[in-house]
């Protein structure tokens, strides 16, 4: 590995700290202290950071006129079926923007977070959402350009909307963002927003795969919208093609959103990015040192790569497989407990069981981890990373965060069978076990602390507005 020579400061220090060691009769704290120095200043740094340039305002989408708007429609339930769930509930600011859950209790549920009630009665959810709810962080950075665990929403100048997506050539067009095409789909969906058929018309339309037909769920949505006065004022305000109530379409909203979602939850001031911006005093020794891990021998930046610790390409890391699945079946299976990752985009066999290597900032803050949220601790899943063989052979169940739900028996199934654990583990493309000891993993888990940018703790509250437009409960 290339390496950069020590400053002309780092060498001061050790030429000083090795004269007062050379001195000193016997190994006292301050010269323990200067040994400290000396190892850390004359340990060199990967050239990989010297291309990392920080990130700035250049570097992120947005509009701030539709900030406002995309706020209240976040937190709005008016854009699900039965009107009792928002954007927020799976991904809240209170909650890392997510919702601290394996998977999310959908359309149905009661109450945030792990608090959050599978229902009962005629409320009883069907099923858990199938995989994790992703953290939104920074993801509204120019260079993110795919969306969703498996990318099936991902710029594609091919496509007439040039955007790859599940509703193909009838996604309006005019979208600049990934983030504004991603808010199109969850209010499609029926275990996350729509609802079950029978329940309302949107559910009905979604299970129909009606989206921007006539009756369809985007027309539906911008017909609820356009009957709130004080939303119409909001969209005129916010868009230049906007005069009238007629004027709105559900795409407007998916707009308003996706801004929200860019500029209220860009948090790029950790200790990281004061390294990067010349604060060599922001990390810790210990983070430093897994900083050099992580971009160095432990080769996590051959996926987690560059300024936002990602690649953006699918990956698989043998992840156990948790949950309802999404309907795939290996051979001689029939329940739909598999999720096959890319390949439910791309129909390529070689991409089964591959997901989206996601950004790691603020990871701190946003387990479960995994694309089903397999684990718990942020330490669990590195430890999964340095042998996920033996990881996936040996998964404690407990570290799913499933709160329990009546009637709900499948949620391990397909973890327990040797079969489909054998299919994932022949999937997994990591260079593997890695040497890495207790004390890397103690600094590599410094690094990632150290990617948190703690206006992300204090300042998020203020996102939650008081009420919303349609007067529907922001609270869950």
């Amino acid at each position: 590995m290339k390496t950069t020579k020590p400053s002309a400061c780092g060498l001061l220090v050790i030429a000083l700290a090795s004269s007062v060691l050379a001195q000193s009769p016997g190994r006292g704290q301050f010269a323990d202290r200067l040994a400290d120095l000396i190892e850390e200043e004359s340990r060199p740094q990967p050239v990989a950071l010297e291309h990392l340039a920080p990130l700035t305002d250049a570097d992120f989408f947005g509009y701030p006129e539709r900030v406002h708007l995309g706020r209240l429609l976040f937190h709005d339930k008016i854009l699900s079926g039965n009107m009792n769930i928002a954007c927020a509930t799976c991904h809240h600011s209170l909650t890392g923007t997510t919702d601290w859950l394996s998977l999310s209790i959908g359309e149905g549920g009661f109450g945030l977070g792990p608090a959050r009630d599978t229902g009962f009665g005629p409320t009883l959810i069907p099923e858990r959402v199938p995989r994790n709810a992703p953290a939104v962080f920074n993801l509204g950075a120019l260079q993110i350009d795919r969306m969703f665990h498996d990318g099936r929403v991902q710029v594609d100048p091919a496509q007439p909307s040039g955007f790859l997506n599940p509703a193909g050539d009838a996604l309006p067009v005019g979208f600049e963002h990934v983030l504004e095409v991603q808010a199109m789909f969850p209010v499609t969906a029926g275990t996350e927003m729509a609802g079950q058929a029978g329940e309302n018309t949107i559910a009905d339309a979604a299970a129909l795969n009606n989206l921007a037909g006539p009756g369809g769920v985007w027309e539906q949505l911008a017909d609820r919208l356009r009957a709130i006065p004080e939303y119409v004022d909001l969209f005129i305000e916010a868009f230049d093609d906007i005069d009238d109530a007629s004027d709105i379409t559900y795409a407007h909203a998916a707009k308003a959103i996706g801004s929200f979602e860019a500029i209220a939850w860009r948090f790029d001031d950790s200790p990281f990015d004061r390294v990067l911006r010349g604060d060599d005093r922001a990390m810790s020794r210990a983070a430093r040192r897994g900083m050099n891990l992580f971009y160095g021998r432990a080769g996590c930046a051959d996926c987690h790569a560059g300024v936002l610790q990602t690649d953006q390409e699918f990956h698989s890391i043998g992840m156990p497989q948790i949950g309802p699945g999404k309907g795939d079946n290996i051979f001689g299976f029939a329940d739909g407990l598999d999720d096959f990752g890319r390949e439910r985009v791309t129909g390529d066999g070689k991409q089964r069981y591959r997901f989206r290597t996601p950004t790691l900032r603020n990871v701190a803050l946003t387990g479960p981890w995994g694309h089903d949220g397999a684990y718990n601790t942020l330490e669990g899943v590195v430890r999964h990373h340095l042998n996920p063989y033996e990881a996936l052979e040996n998964y404690d169940t407990s570290q799913a965060v499933l709160p329990a739900a009546a009637g709900i028996t499948d949620d391990f199934l397909c973890h327990n069978d040797p079969a489909r654990r054998a299919e994932i583990m022949a999937s997994v493309d990591l260079a593997v076990p890695l040497n890495v000891s207790d004390d890397d993993l103690a600094d590599l888990l410094a690094f990632l602390e150290s990617l948190t940018d703690f206006r992300a703790v204090t300042h998020l509250r203020d996102d939650v507005p008081n009420t919303v437009p349609s007067g529907l409960p922001v609270g869950d």
